[in-house]
């Protein structure tokens, strides 16, 4: 079987799977410090990697190409970023979209000219194009249209842009799939497991994600000033560090979170263990006023956050009513060596789920040096083992054991089958089908987990009764159609974390919980449903420039605060307008 890494986390034991596993608490989950984009930047930090330009070939309007010069000090990298004209009507954030405003990748080595009109022929293609091996990312992203037009207006006219469109909508542009792992003939994952720089999860398409920043920066600054060269201005370094990257990602993100249940495991288990380390470390009035000004700040940044989705903004606005309460309960309580403890204990009984996690992620930011060892072990060499000399018995106590949670649930009754998982003929996308009410259900795919366990255990245990010395591999044998599932079983029964406890055909599941879950991992900020099935978020916004990665850091520590970033104050910019935004 598979070892997992535990780490030991002091005296305060790990929270029980059957609290960190329910889907509603996984979607209430804020970015920590462990998160891919926090853990990027730290890298890029402390190892000082230098980002240059190599050919910045915009014309006036911004289209055309550039590339951009990662050396770290164990490689050279490329991010090669193509910008072209695109029509109001081609403009999509939907996996359907044939172009977009810019089409880009990072590419492992040099770009001579051979490879670079391989790339100009092929990147903008997307799936549709020969992409090359040594491409480790690719990717595309569209304009916010107010956003960029109010930029670029602002900037020509000699002017601060007004920080509130950034507080509205926190990126001039916005991905729509960052693509890795050997998608569409690019770069294997294999290729990677062995490099220093991108061993981490997903931290490849990270940098590409920053690298788009970056670029986004340069070229509205170009545009101003190829509208008013005597009168446009640099972007304030405020605003530059306020401003991210959008992404707009849907249902395709949730089958991530099934097929990978021992990378989830470890993502997991890694967070449950820095909560864990930070409970168990004895308070000071130093980290007791630094998580106080931590608060405050979270309780704006929320304040701040715009959103159109009713639920949503009434999930932020219980965050923002609840934190006061934790302010105060801090200037209050002594500070006793069980502070910490006490403070996750009331929290769980006295706030919302929201408000509750985001006091774990706070504490886990107390203790920097305890917590980020753990970065690098996010990732996991996933295999899912079958042990076909197994009792039968064993098996079914093992699903009995790990798995009540699934047999509990009635998948007789309606509620319980409502949602169907179906892949769609467009782009070989997820997507969610009500139950004899739409079509394509006989193409179901087996992502709800709780039904096949317990489809699983009533065959299981009518086979024991006429079998009761069976092994496993005779079950079977009897029932091939359920290896996949008892394989999953017998590896998963091992781990506390690997599995969402939640049906995923249940009428109540709220699928929204599933992108949250894997985004807030990777970082994602501004959370915004625009539906129940997709959601807009930003990545890096608050996070150090790329002129400061490259210059000597004079504080680590400083380079790494810039979670829950606030609208800069105190910039002069043009006359305050109706701030919005369009696809």
């Amino acid at each position: 079987m598979l070892e997992y890494r535990y780490p030991i986390a002091g005296t305060v034991p790990l929270r029980a799977a059957g609290e960190t596993m329910d889907l509603e608490r996984l979607g209430s989950l804020p970015a920590s410090r462990l998160s891919f984009v926090r853990s990027l930047v730290r890298q890029m930090a402390r190892q000082r990697w230098q980002i240059s330009t190599a050919r910045f070939d915009l014309d006036e309007q911004g289209h055309g190409v550039a590339i951009y010069r990662l050396q770290t000090p164990q490689g050279r990298y490329h991010g090669v970023i193509f910008s072209q004209q695109l029509a109001d009507d081609q403009r999509s954030d939907r996996v359907i979209a044939q172009a977009w405003d810019v089409t880009f990748g990072v590419i492992e080595g040099d770009v001579d000219d051979a490879l670079l009109e391989q790339m100009a022929a092929n990147v903008p293609l997307q799936e549709a194009g020969r992409q090359h091996p040594r491409l480790l990312v690719l990717s595309r992203a569209n304009r916010s249209l107010r956003n960029f037009a109010h930029f670029v207006e602002s900037l020509s006219a000699g002017q601060q842009p007004d920080p509130a469109w950034l507080t509205r909508v926190g990126y001039l542009y916005r991905t729509t799939a960052v693509y890795g792992n050997g998608k569409f003939g690019i770069a294997d994952f294999v290729r990677l497991q062995d490099n220093p720089d991108f061993h981490r999860p997903f931290s490849a398409q990270m940098l590409a994600v920053y690298l788009l920043r970056h670029f986004s920066i340069e070229q509205v600054e170009h545009i101003a000033r190829c509208q008013a060269p005597e009168q446009a201005v640099p972007m304030a370094t405020e605003l530059r560090r306020y401003l991210g990257i959008g992404n707009s990602t849907g249902l395709g993100m949730a089958p991530f979170l099934i097929n990978h249940p021992q990378l989830i495991q470890q993502w997991v288990t890694c967070r449950e263990t820095a909560l864990a380390l930070a409970l168990g470390q004895t308070p000071d009035e130093e980290r007791r006023q630094r998580l106080i000004a931590l608060t405050r700040r979270a309780m704006r940044h929320l304040d701040q956050t715009v959103t159109e989705d009713a639920e949503q903004g009434e999930r932020n606005a219980a965050v923002v009513a609840a934190l006061p309460e934790v302010i105060a309960w801090l200037e209050e309580v002594p500070l006793e060596e069980t502070l910490w403890p006490q403070l996750a204990a009331w929290s769980a009984r006295t706030l919302p789920l929201e408000a509750q996690e985001l006091v774990n992620t706070l504490l886990i930011e107390l203790y920097p040096e305890q917590v980020d060892p753990l970065e690098d072990q996010m990732g996991i060499e996933e295999r899912l083992e079958l042990t076909p000399d197994m009792p039968l018995v064993r098996l079914k106590q093992l699903i009995e054991t790990h798995y009540d949670w699934a047999l509990a649930e009635d998948f007789e009754a309606p509620e319980s089958r409502y949602w169907f998982w179906y892949r769609s003929a467009e782009k070989e996308e997820p997507r969610l089908g009500v139950r004899g009410r739409e079509p394509g259900a006989e193409k179901e795919l087996s992502l709800a987990i709780a039904p096949r366990v317990h489809h699983t255990h009533g065959v299981l245990s009518e086979f024991l009764e006429a079998n009761p010395r069976a092994l496993v591999v005779e079950f079977l044998i009897a029932h091939p159609r359920h290896k996949d599932i008892v394989r999953r079983i017998q590896t998963m029964a091992e781990t506390p974390y690997g599995e969402i406890r939640a049906n995923l055909w249940h009428r109540d599941m709220k699928p929204m919980h599933l992108l949250r879950t894997k985004l807030s991992f990777f970082g994602a900020g501004r959370f915004d449903p625009k539906s129940d099935r997709w959601v807009r978020i930003t990545l890096f916004q608050g996070a150090p420039l790329v002129e400061e990665i490259n210059a000597e850091p004079r504080d680590l520590a400083e380079v790494d605060d810039w979670s829950f970033p606030l609208e800069p104050e105190g910039i002069m910019h043009a006359p305050r307008q109706e701030v919005g935004e369009t696809s």
